[in-house]
């Protein structure tokens, strides 16, 4: 866990995430919260990191997803070297295709 992100509006941010009951209320939240192109890029490297356990390849993922090799790497190195936030909930989630 990256110490500079902790805060308390940083918990409470988190807080009211976990208190979401379902999708609906997901949608509801990050349509308030975020941009409709910053929901579609974050879902882009979910996808991104999905397709990378994979074992997809960069160019793949760049045409599936249209994300720069850059954002790709950087997916990757979350998923070798980061909190295993990635891992953790493609483990727990039945991924839709």
């Amino acid at each position: 866990m990256n110490e500079k992100l902790k805060s308390p509006d940083v918990n409470n941010l988190f807080n009211a995430i976990l208190a979401l009951r379902d999708i609906e209320e997901c949608y509801d939240l990050f349509e308030d919260l975020c941009t409709v192109a910053e929901i579609k890029e974050m879902a882009k490297r979910f996808k991104a990191a999905k397709m990378l356990s994979d074992g997809a390849k960069y160019t793949e993922i760049s045409e599936t997803t249209g994300l720069s090799t850059a954002t790709i790497s950087r997916v990757n190195r979350c998923l070798k070297y980061g909190s295993d936030g990635y891992l953790k909930l493609l483990s727990r989630i039945d991924y839709e295709e």
